[in-house]
């Protein structure tokens, strides 16, 4: 028996039907979850309400806990640990309009994670994050943990002086001081090459710590100027600038001469590299530590945009001492995993 003849459209229509079922159910998911948040938030809100109007004491919280789960002994998420959330959730968010733009869109352990932020401006870029980056709980826990609100916007840069305005606030706040490199172990007087080679090794925690919007190109990306090998530590991509970001890495302190070596890495990209449809390149001085004097002296008479920041890691030493010996060191990594040693300019 032979096999029925398929139609030459069949495929492209069973495609298109498979990205419509995904769609229809993505936007399913994320209405239900928009009915629970709502749920959860009014009921908050009414413990409030009923707790300073009435004087309801804190035990209600108890009692209506054991009510509603004797009514729906199927449903989850009733306990009076998980109401108390929900009174924190209302009164974190009194207005509903955030809820229907912005908290009512995140799942509850991110909105529950969201509570731990006391400051009602941090909390709310926190929240836009969220919903732009797409963090797991994990995730924003962690952001949380390491100031990435405090962080953002304030690496030391010439942004303002050598960007167009609609690119220089964007570019400013696209980079960090410091950056935390805690998902790296390395003993205190490692190399610059160490610490490339072990970013390289976890480039997926690097580019969650840089953010939104960066695509990793390359590590001793070569370039060659008048006959001679030169090598831009990192290379990356930033998809909402249009621009190729060079990252020099130092593992002592700023010095002016660092913001000279970055000026002949970007013309050199301009020249040699950059597409027509891009903006001009960008570079990023990482250092163990910085002098904000020194850095403005450094950057003053320089045309190109370069920021500089710190970074920190978390040497071996400040590990329980069971887990840092269970860790391998570089040279105990596979081969495979790391990228190959190539000539490195110093």
């Amino acid at each position: 028996m032979t096999a029925p003849l398929v139609p030459a459209d069949y495929p492209a229509w069973l495609a298109d039907l498979k990205t419509r079922i995904r769609e229809t159910r993505l936007r399913a998911a994320l209405a239900v979850n928009s009915e629970l948040i709502g749920l959860y938030w009014r009921i908050g809100r009414d413990i409030l309400e009923r707790q300073a109007e009435q004087g309801w004491g804190s035990k209600i919280v108890e009692r209506l806990a054991t009510d509603l789960r004797a009514e729906f002994p199927d449903a989850r998420g009733f306990s009076s640990a998980n109401l108390r959330y929900m009174k924190a959730f209302a009164e974190a968010w009194p207005d509903p309009a955030i809820l229907q733009r912005l908290v009512g869109k995140l799942p509850w352990g991110q909105n529950i994670e969201l509570l731990a932020v006391k400051d009602p401006a941090a909390r709310l870029w926190y929240a836009e994050a969220v919903l732009e980056n797409g963090w797991s709980r994990p995730v924003l826990a962690a952001q949380i943990d390491t100031n990435a609100h405090g962080r953002h916007g304030k690496a030391l840069t010439n942004f303002s002086r050598t960007l167009p305005p609609e690119t220089s606030d964007l570019a400013q706040q696209v980079l960090k001081d410091p950056y935390q490199f805690d998902f790296l172990t390395l003993r205190a007087a490692a190399h610059e090459r160490d610490v490339e080679r072990a970013l390289v090794t976890r480039v997926k925690d690097l580019l969650l710590e840089l953010g939104k919007g960066f695509s990793f190109i390359a590590s001793q990306h070569h370039l060659e100027v008048g006959g001679q090998d030169f090598y831009v530590d990192l290379l990356f991509y930033h998809r909402r600038l249009r621009c190729l970001v060079a990252v020099d890495l130092k593992t002592g302190p700023f010095r002016p001469e660092h913001a000279g070596k970055m000026n002949f890495y970007l013309a050199a990209l301009d020249d040699l590299e950059r597409e027509p449809e891009d903006s001009p390149s960008i570079g990023l001085i990482l250092c163990r530590d910085h002098n904000r004097v020194v850095v403005e002296y450094a950057l003053r008479n320089v045309d190109t945009p370069i920021g500089v920041a710190r970074y920190q890691l978390l040497p071996p030493e400040t590990l329980p001492e069971a887990f840092a010996g269970a860790l391998p060191t570089l040279d105990e990594l596979e081969p495979g995993m790391l990228p190959a040693d190539g000539p490195h300019d110093e």
